[in-house]
């Protein structure tokens, strides 16, 4: 998995008004948990913005005043209004345990049933995933080649060593679905030109010569 590494400083005070006036700073309060102990610590809002605003998936090397401890991002809280971060969980990542993250799926390759009119049904960009973090892949790749209409990929047709999905084994990853819309529409166009065709001529119009 990609690695981001983060310097961070360790809170002294975690009082309501102490992490009121980190966030009027422009800082976001954050809790490191799942170790020996709990830690609480703050960094800049624009340190977290390769982390947050990104699909991608990070193990996450949090500098703590000199100390370095790998973990992973558990919990984001946002401002509902400002949309601003407001507070940040973290997971240490302890050897030899498994962790849980959510891995982006990527599709690569062409479905032939999209060329064949279909809609291509893209119903989990994300999959919740646990495993060894050293185990772990960066996303979920999945090839779409051979997808035709009425064709799909469900969670158990998918299989990367070391990696176990939390979602049920039929639930629809990808697929593609009958456009039965587009065919709708398709068929009203043609009748409508059969119907243009089939018209009586208006009065008054010249009627040609039958031969």
């Amino acid at each position: 998995m990609k690695t981001l590494a983060i310097s961070v400083k360790e809170r002294q005070n975690v009082g309501k008004s102490n992490t009121r006036a980190l966030r009027n700073q422009g800082n976001v309060p954050c809790v490191l948990y799942g170790g020996e102990k709990q830690v609480t610590f703050y960094a800049h809002e624009n340190d977290f913005r390769k982390l947050v605003y990104t699909p991608d998936t990070f193990i996450v090397e949090l500098n703590i005043d000199g100390t370095v401890t790998r973990a992973i991002m558990q919990d984001i809280q946002f401002h509902p209004v400002t949309d601003k971060i407001l507070h940040i969980d973290f997971l240490e990542i302890i050897e030899g345990k498994p962790i849980t993250i959510t891995l982006p799926v990527i599709l690569e390759g062409a479905a032939p049933g999209v060329k064949n009119g279909g809609n291509l049904m893209f119903r989990r960009p994300k999959i919740i995933t646990k495993g060894l973090a050293a185990k772990l892949p960066d996303a979920i790749t999945l090839n779409i080649d051979h997808l035709k209409i009425g064709m799909f990929i469900y969670i158990k047709d998918i299989e990367m060593e070391g990696c176990e999905f939390l979602a049920p084994g039929n639930s629809v990853v990808v697929g593609v679905k009958t456009a039965r819309t587009a065919v709708k529409e398709e068929e009203e166009e043609v009748e409508g030109e059969e119907g243009a065709e089939g018209e009586t001529p208006a009065e008054g119009a010249e009627t040609p010569a039958a031969e």
